[in-house]
């Protein structure tokens, strides 16, 4: 098993059903004052897995030869003077074989190590790939319930198993959601209601008859979707982002590029007062909402529920093929901060995907252990 990296113009990275993996990320974190780097990766006998299944991994791609080739957007993060991350969000997005994966990341983050700054202190890895334990029967209770994965020694003796240096480690943090719910949208409108639960179609169907109605607004409303987003981040003790981020989210165009994503503000009224709004992504394949927001005092309104069917619906006609609602908490836990979220998404069908989150590769050890520290007693950053 062999792997190359080789660096591009992050303009020409290839269509993703992530859109944190695509030209139109790159062009957003520059934007936003960070430097985005892109790469191809060619190696030998790996399996795309169940994200590929309606690509082709080979269209408009420089690739030699029959190897796998997949590429790669890199984002380097500031972690104090002179210390940075290499992020990788949501990717990898290459799939080795269970038994490859950890000497496979091992190969990519010595071959990336080189073209990063001195001052790279660590690789991070927000690995898209499903967790290795979803078939292992301990993880689940007798109601088959998903308990949750072993504990992180465990975890970081498979991923370690057959590498040369023993250096991958879960991080401390997960950055982007690792528990979701993805809706099939290859299916009708009809077969897609029919297959979510009874109380979620009741509640489409009663804002509707409330008198909810949605609508794509253009940036010049954005002050009143963000007026709505700091109170609901407020009401959940959610980190903020300020307006110029979204501001920069909907702004960006990526059209001369190979792929360019787009992000949508939806709004839902009520005699033409806002009452929920969201922000979807379309990345090739896929929709994703990214962020959400509604009012407390109107949820009697159920504006949220028409907000995402109004998404779906978009999301169709746009040629989308699934849709990702973007984090939910790990089980039915109604202790959990993120059960609320949990009862909603699983309501509209689809499948549960559990990823394997943010694995750490350390360059700079003593500086590492500082910043993984400082990251167990703190937040960190997003995206």
């Amino acid at each position: 098993m062999q792997v190359e990296l080789e660096p591009k113009r992050t303009k020409n990275i290839e269509p993703s059903p992530f859109v944190h993996q695509t030209a139109f990320w790159g062009r957003l974190k520059k934007q936003l004052g960070f430097e985005a780097r892109a790469f191809d990766i060619v190696t030998d006998h790996l399996d795309y897995g169940y994200e590929y299944d309606d690509l082709d991994p080979f269209e408009e791609n420089n690739c030699r030869d029959a190897n796998t080739c997949r590429d790669m957007l890199v984002v380097l993060r500031s972690l104090g003077p002179d210390v940075e991350m290499a992020y990788v969000p949501f990717g990898p997005e290459l799939l080795p074989d269970q038994e490859n994966r950890g000497p496979w990341l091992e190969q990519l983050s010595e071959q990336l190590h080189h073209y990063l700054p001195k001052t790279c202190a660590v690789i991070r890895y927000d690995l898209p790939w499903q967790t290795p334990w979803l078939d292992d029967q301990s993880c689940y209770s007798q109601d088959n319930i998903w308990l949750g994965k072993p504990k992180t020694w465990v975890r970081e003796m498979r991923m370690n198993f057959d590498t040369k240096r023993w250096n991958l480690y879960k991080a401390p943090t997960d950055l982007l959601p690792i528990n979701t719910v993805i809706l099939d949208l290859s299916l009708d409108q009809d077969l897609i209601l029919k297959q979510m639960k009874p109380k979620t179609r009741y509640n489409i169907r009663l804002a509707g008859r409330k008198g909810v109605r949605v609508r794509e607004a253009g940036i010049a409303e954005l002050p009143v979707w963000y007026e709505l987003y700091c109170r609901t981040a407020k009401r959940h003790n959610m980190l903020l982002n300020d307006i110029d981020y979204f501001r920069s989210v909907l702004e960006i165009r990526a059209k001369d590029s190979k792929s360019p994503a787009r992000v949508s503000l939806l709004l839902a009224e009520v005699e033409e007062r806002v009452v929920a709004g969201m922000m979807m992504a379309i990345s090739g394949p896929r929709a994703t909402y990214l962020y959400g927001a509604s009012s407390f005092r109107s949820r009697n309104f159920m504006a949220p529920y028409a907000l995402q069917w109004e998404a779906i619906k978009k999301a169709q006609k746009a040629g989308c093929i699934e849709y990702d609602l973007f984090g939910i908490s790990p089980n039915p836990d109604q202790n959990h901060p993120m059960y609320g979220l949990y009862r909603f998404k699983t309501g509209f069908g689809g499948d549960i995907v559990r990823r394997q989150g943010c694995w750490d590769y350390p360059i700079n050890y003593s500086q590492y252990e500082q910043y993984r520290s400082s990251e167990i007693n703190g937040p960190a950053f997003v995206g």
